[in-house]
């Protein structure tokens, strides 16, 4: 087992968990102990080691990524590229989905708003159809706010990544402005604690497949089996639509996005990135992955640690193609089944809302039901409605953020190319070490 490639390793941990937790469910037991509660302590015990090192990793990465770059003139070029390579992606990718909800239409069973049937309030039909209110723009305030942190050590406490980012931004460019003997030295250590994170990284991932077992087993095992065949009945054409247009952003415009502008085979990249894909599909967490794509992108996909750490570190916080693709496809599926007739005004408010509530997702299981829930009050739907898609959406979470973090590792790859890097997923590219 540990002689195979980690995308080996955590597909089987994958395929066991399946097994196992649907043998085990919550109450099977051991030799006396009991199953389930193994799962969530290993799982939780795996999540907290790759949280451990999130923060020091990010401001590492980016402080050395931006000392290199040296002038403001790169740093300025690198990161315009970076942001609008991720509007325009995520973009894309809630406009795939809005295509595929108005194709599908999953609210509607034979015509017919299917709240009754979902049982859903009868309240919708005194709903307003009033578009942005004043609690969306609020919030969307708040996310630009949460840029510039009161205190940073607090905003590094609470995960608050925008905050930590910028803060690194700022960091890594004057620190090229001090006098050359203080730089040096500044350099050398972020340059030494990037190298000792990525040390603690290789070691946490050495036990990614336990990790990934131990959680999806934990997921498996609390599903009601004979509940989750009900809701393939009732939420079925949803979940179509959302896996559907997921596919479509992943498997054509990424694809196109890759050959055309970053000029590379996106064959090639799809198995550079097998292992980041796994446990992102598997942890449902964009910010717990960030270590491991770091490590895909720049030992397996041949970009420098230049790029990568500007891209990827500001990708896992403001680039999140998959949940903008998501927060669409449910807020217009929660209106239909309520009835509501939801113009092109209406849905271009959806889109605009969806692009930037999706900037300020935490890289975390669940995180995009905040969002929603803006997306909700914005076209005047109760938030009660949440509860509709709360069934599937871990399994949906699942799949949103492998597609977050294959745009991420594109987005280094494309930038990587248009910044003038050659050695971009060549034939023979060390493989990420397992043991």
């Amino acid at each position: 087992m540990l002689k195979l490639k980690l995308h080996w390793q955590i597909l089987i941990a994958l395929i066991l968990a399946v097994v196992v937790g649907a043998w085990a469910g919550q109450e099977g037991r051991l030799f006396g102990v009991q199953l389930y509660s193994v799962f969530d302590f290993v799982g939780s015990l795996f999540l907290n080691a790759l949280k451990m090192i999130i923060v020091p990793l990010i401001v590492a990465s980016i402080i050395v990524g931006i000392a290199g770059i040296g002038g403001g003139h790169g740093l300025a070029r690198l990161g315009g590229k970076t942001i609008l390579y991720y509007m325009v992606t995520s973009l894309a990718a809630i406009l795939i989905g809005l295509f595929f909800v108005n194709l599908l239409s999953p609210g509607l069973i034979d015509g017919q708003p299917a709240g009754e049937i979902l049982g859903l309030s009868q309240q919708q039909a005194d709903m307003a159809k009033e578009t942005v209110g004043e609690r969306g723009a609020s919030d969307i305030a708040g996310v630009f706010l949460s840029m510039i942190p009161a205190n940073i050590v607090a905003a590094a406490a609470n995960g608050q990544m925008l905050g930590l980012i910028f803060f690194s931004l700022l960091y890594g460019f004057y620190m090229t402005r001090i006098e050359e003997d203080y730089a040096e030295a500044q350099y050398n250590f972020w340059n030494g604690m990037f190298g000792i994170m990525m040390g603690i990284t290789n070691l946490v991932m050495k036990f990614a497949p336990l990790g990934v077992f131990a959680l999806v087993a934990k997921v498996v095992a609390e599903t009601d089996l004979d509940q989750l065949g009900e809701l393939a009945q009732t939420l079925g054409l949803f979940t179509a639509a959302v896996l559907l247009a997921l596919l479509t952003h992943v498997l054509v415009v990424l694809p196109l996005l890759l050959r055309f502008v970053g000029k590379v085979r996106p064959r090639r990249h799809y198995r550079a990135m097998a292992p980041a894909l796994l446990t992102a599909f598997s942890t449902a967490s964009s910010a717990a992955t960030l270590p491991l794509t770091m490590e895909c992108v720049e030992k397996n996909a041949g970009v420098s640690n230049r790029t990568s750490s500007v891209v990827l570190p500001l990708g896992a916080t403001i680039n999140m193609d998959g949940t903008a693709l998501y927060e669409c496809v449910a807020a217009l599926f929660i209106a239909q089944a309520y009835g509501l007739e939801l113009g092109f005004v209406t849905q271009f408010t959806v889109v605009l809302v969806a692009l930037l509530t999706s900037i300020g997702v935490a890289g975390i299981p669940a995180a995009s039901l905040v969002a929603i829930a803006i997306i909700l009050g914005t076209i005047g739907l109760p938030l009660e409605a949440l509860g509709l898609i709360l069934a599937v959406d871990r399994i949906l979470d699942m799949f949103r953020t492998s597609v977050n973090v294959f745009s991420d590792s594109c987005g280094a790859v494309i930038i990587a190319r248009t910044e003038g890097e050659t050695d971009l997923l060549v034939d023979e590219q060390p493989a990420v070490k397992t043991a």
